[in-house]
């Protein structure tokens, strides 16, 4: 197994929005309710790269197996040095250690660009392995919101985390 940690290129796009969808089917992982297809993850790559924020993939065997980025947590400059963390792993690229290198990638990177608060919104269901993953990345609880999304007839809550990084 070869892992490659490196900043996302155009050319990962369809890998990034292939691994997102299968989220969007068939987890509460996302909120998202229909894939937003491989032009919105362009977009996306394009305008957090412009603004500075890492936008990071693992490649296994040379296929995207991950992707994790930061973007702004609210939109007011007050929260300038404050992001949110997204990371997904290939189904198949899970329990390989994959996510925590990926997160500690993108976490460097963030910290390097500015970011000194990072915060995780982990949905409830089937994502004890987010909740996880970010707790050995050291963040720590930061609050619930009780019922703030509906997927699959189901209401779901959010669990906050959070994590500063060096020079906060």
């Amino acid at each position: 197994m070869s892992v490659q940690l490196r900043p996302a290129l155009p050319g990962d796009v369809a890998g990034i929005a292939r691994i997102y969808d299968h989220y969007v089917a068939t987890s509460t992982a996302t909120f998202e309710l229909d894939p937003p297809g491989a032009q919105v993850w362009a977009d996306k790559l394009d305008a957090l790269t412009a603004a500075g924020w890492p936008f990071h993939v693992a490649l296994l065997d040379g296929q995207v197996a991950g992707f994790a980025y930061v973007g702004p947590w609210r939109a007011r400059p007050a929260y300038a040095h404050t992001v949110e963390d997204t990371i997904y792993l290939d189904p198949a690229a899970t329990g390989r250690g994959i996510g925590g290198r990926l997160l500690a990638s993108v976490l460097d990177a963030a910290a390097a660009a500015g970011a000194r608060e990072v915060i995780a919104v982990v949905a409830d269901g089937d994502t004890a392995p987010s909740l996880a993953l970010h707790r050995r990345a050291g963040f720590v609880p930061a609050g619930r919101l009780e019922r703030v999304g509906r997927k699959f007839d189901r209401w779901l809550g959010t669990t906050l985390l959070q994590k500063s990084l060096p020079g906060a």
